[in-house]
């Protein structure tokens, strides 16, 4: 491969442009995809409400538009030196959720709290720490350097973080967010060369605690039974039948748009933790063809830019930014093909959901900047990590 540092950047761009067109044309199968998915069915006194959902999907994609753009001009070596008052100020937002007496911020919807509103304004804090963890891993991995690989003074420091992360999600609840949030911040150390013993260890910590939190809740029990055992008879089967059931009809070509009939009550939540069935179904094979081959164009553009990254930290973010889509996409179809038992992930770009969206879009523009510094100058020397980048 030619050295970075005589390639011209010109070289270098066309991935920056293909990865735009793949979001973009995600934004637009999403907004398209949800519109089919939420019409007709939305009832409010007795009106039906046909574009409620789609217009808040385009609202979504137009400001995470304008932060898309306006991080892709900003260097994104900005991100290293705010990682830590980002990071604390997640931390405040995760906490307002669930300290008593926040209920006029954090209102309680579908049994949990994970939103907060501040006048207009209504988000949901874990999905920024997505991406405010990925950004701090980064940052600290970048700094720890060969010390990631004792485990007091490398991985320590992301245990104890990253469990505060955790906790706070978990107790809104949202164990699947909370997982996830974790797993991102494994695969940053991961990357960056952390011993694979020390994985192994967590990891057995990891699913213990995970399967105790899953006793804790018979909801999540029965999914898991669900998933392991069958079980048609519950919500969580009732959800997955369904889903399957919707990819069978869809056949090649799919129904047509507007014309599935699992969003009539029978598939809740079609437009944001079923979308991916719903595709099936309306546009058939193909479309879910088209959505796999996006999702993993995106991926394969992302991993090349982070192999490319003028320098460490740069390079881990990159791989931070794109696994959070690859992964987080991976677990949402896996759902609703029955691969894993029920979550209530939403599809990147594509499910409903405004705060998902705007996050979402940020972080392409922060990965799109790192594509387009490469080839240029720096004033910090270049460090790329190759311990593990074929992998």
């Amino acid at each position: 491969m030619t050295p970075l540092a005589i390639r011209h950047p010109g070289e270098l761009r066309w991935e920056t442009r293909l990865l735009a067109v793949v979001v973009l044309t995600l934004v637009v199968f999403g907004i398209v995809a949800v519109y089919g998915a939420s019409s007709l069915v939305q009832l409010h006194g007795g009106r039906v409400v046909e574009y409620k959902y789609a217009l808040v999907q385009v609202s979504g994609a137009a400001i995470g538009g304008v932060l898309l753009i306006i991080f892709s001009r900003i260097d994104y070596d900005i991100w290293r030196r705010l990682a830590w008052p980002l990071l604390l100020l997640t931390l405040l937002l995760l906490t307002l959720l669930v300290i008593p007496g926040t209920g006029a911020i954090a209102p309680f919807r579908n049994g949990a709290n994970r939103w907060l509103r501040f006048g207009p304004l209504t988000f949901q804090p874990s999905e920024i720490a997505r991406l405010t963890v990925v950004i701090w891993c980064a940052m600290l991995v970048t700094k720890k350097g060969e010390q990631l690989r004792q485990f007091k003074k490398g991985i320590l420091p992301f245990v104890l973080v990253l469990g505060v992360v955790f906790g706070l999600i978990l107790l809104e609840p949202n164990l699947s967010m909370a997982t996830l949030i974790t797993l991102l911040g494994g695969i940053v150390l991961f990357a960056a060369g952390a011993r694979v013993g020390h994985f192994v260890l967590l990891l057995v910590a990891g699913v213990l605690l995970a399967y105790d939190r899953i006793q804790a809740a018979p909801y999540r029990l029965a999914r898991l039974h669900t998933y392991l055992h069958g079980g048609g008879g519950t919500d969580a089967g009732f959800q997955i039948g369904q889903s399957i059931i919707g990819f069978g009809s869809g056949r090649l070509f799919g129904v047509g748009l507007g014309h599935g009939s699992q969003k009539m009550g029978y598939l809740p939540y079609a437009y944001s933790d079923f979308l991916f069935s719903h595709i099936g179904e309306e546009w058939g094979f193909i479309g879910v063809a088209v959505v796999v081959g996006l999702y993993a164009t995106f991926c394969w553009l992302g991993f090349r830019i982070a192999r490319t990254a003028q320098d460490a930290f740069g390079q881990f973010l990159a791989i931070g930014l794109t696994a959070t889509v690859g992964v987080t996409a991976f677990m949402h179809m896996a759902v609703t093909l029955g691969m894993m038992p029920t979550t209530g992930l939403t599809l990147p770009f594509m499910s409903y959901g405004r705060t998902s969206q705007v996050i979402a879009l940020a972080s392409v523009g922060i990965l799109l900047n790192i594509g387009r510094q490469r080839g240029r100058a720096r004033s910090v020397r270049a460090a790329p990590v190759e311990r593990r980048a074929e992998a």
